[in-house]
């Protein structure tokens, strides 16, 4: 597992993952990280696309 010193110089990312029946969303955000989980993977795409829009990303990684 990586960690993340504050301040430090991370490349803001939105992952798409889905395990055990569940899809998770992690965000990275400068030194801030938040991972949510969902039951429909409709629910986590559309959460991963507004959040790659509030970051300014091309586009979302889906792992």
């Amino acid at each position: 597992m990586d960690s993340v010193t504050p301040g430090s110089n991370v490349n803001p990312c939105v992952e798409v993952m889905e395990a055990c029946g569940e899809w998770f969303v992690r965000v990275v955000d400068g030194d801030e990280e938040l991972t949510r989980a969902f039951e429909l993977e409709s629910f986590a795409l559309a959460y991963a696309e507004g959040q790659r829009r509030r970051l300014g990303l091309v586009d979302f990684d889906r792992l």
